[in-house]
């Protein structure tokens, strides 16, 4: 499983609507869809009318007021569904059934019995279902794998990643559990998600804890033990409660591949990739990439047929299963029943 490839090609723009105004869509994704000649931000929907007009007004966009009616419209192909991680699933159900392609932030759902449903309704519609995992479509990761793959560090022993950052405010939805709030859900997904596409094939979860915090009940601290389907081991650990680390380390048997800003690297970063090996350390920068855009192009090009969709619904499906696995293990280490 590897990181996708920059579509460079474009066809008819791909007219998107948006399901909500979230934080990341405004800051980030919509701006990025923005500057992408393969899509077109057709109208972007809210239940708050003024908020719809204001979001709307800054990309040229139809405001449209709540979120069915939106999915209503004939001149939309597609939705990006940036709504709290709570619903996710619903409304991406809604979007599949109402004949439309689907790119859903992470995490895509909660559990994996809705993973499982909306790949079902996607496969069933011929419909593109993806998860929004932004940082698979930054080139350096291909760069990571290169190196890998050509042996540089000898065979892959082990795998660490690491993502976190301080304490969110009180009022962020990720300290509410009713919306899909905590750390496994918001930063940990991408220690999951990176674990599978350094490692390949099946990964299995070997033991897990989760810390939640007393008054929001939301977990804060998260580690976990992985293993590939080689026997090569994956310790992720994950918060809000950390100085800000976003990083991963590939351990071989005869060196080290370690790269910083993994994760949420800005357009302009020039990633700078470290290969340790006994007798001498090389440094290489590589150059910058905006994975918000490439992602948002390789979407456009899924739609257009210029790809398999499977694998995007395979890796979603998988993904939630992780992410169930883990909160299983956490329970059963802690002594609950699994």
């Amino acid at each position: 499983m590897s990181a996708q490839p920059v579509v460079t090609r474009v066809g008819t723009p791909l007219r998107i609507g948006v399901l909500g105004c979230g934080g990341i869509a405004m800051r980030r994704m919509l701006p990025a869809m923005a500057r992408t000649p393969a899509v077109e931000i057709a109208a972007v929907a809210s239940r708050d009318k003024d908020r719809a007009e204001e979001a709307a007004s800054r990309f040229d966009a139809d405001p449209v007021h709540g979120y069915e009616p939106l999915l209503e419209r004939d001149d939309i192909t597609a939705v990006y569904v940036p709504l709290p991680p709570s619903l996710h699933a619903p409304w991406t159900a809604r979007t599949l059934k109402a004949g439309k392609h689907a790119l859903v932030e992470k995490p895509m759902v909660t559990h994996a019995p809705e993973a499982h449903a909306l790949a079902a309704l996607a496969e069933e519609g011929s419909l593109v279902l993806m998860e929004s995992f932004m940082f698979l479509h930054h080139t350096q990761h291909a760069t990571v794998m290169a190196h890998l793959e050509r042996g540089e560090i000898g065979e892959l022993r082990s795998v660490t990643a690491e993502f976190g950052f301080p304490p969110l405010p009180a009022r962020d939805i990720r300290n509410r559990p009713e919306l899909g709030g905590g750390a496994l859900l918001d930063a940990g997904v991408y220690t999951l998600r990176v674990t599978q596409l350094l490692l390949g094939g099946t990964v299995s979860v070997v033991g897990a804890a989760l810390t939640a915090d007393g008054t929001t009940g939301v977990d804060v601290v998260g580690d976990a033990l992985l293993r590939g389907d080689t026997g090569v081991t994956s310790h992720v650990a994950f918060g809000f409660r950390h100085a800000y680390r976003s990083t991963y380390t590939l351990w071989g048997s005869s060196g080290r591949i370690h790269l910083d800003r993994a994760f949420t690297p800005p357009p302009d970063h020039r990633p700078v990739l470290r290969i340790e090996r006994q007798d001498r350390v090389e440094t290489l920068t590589l150059p910058a990439a905006d994975q918000f855009a490439n992602i948002a192009a390789w979407f456009a090009a899924l739609v257009r047929g210029e790809g398999d969709p499977e694998p995007e619904r395979t890796a979603a499906v998988r993904q939630a299963e992780l992410i169930d696995a883990v909160r299983d293990a956490s329970r059963h280490d802690a002594g609950s029943p699994p």
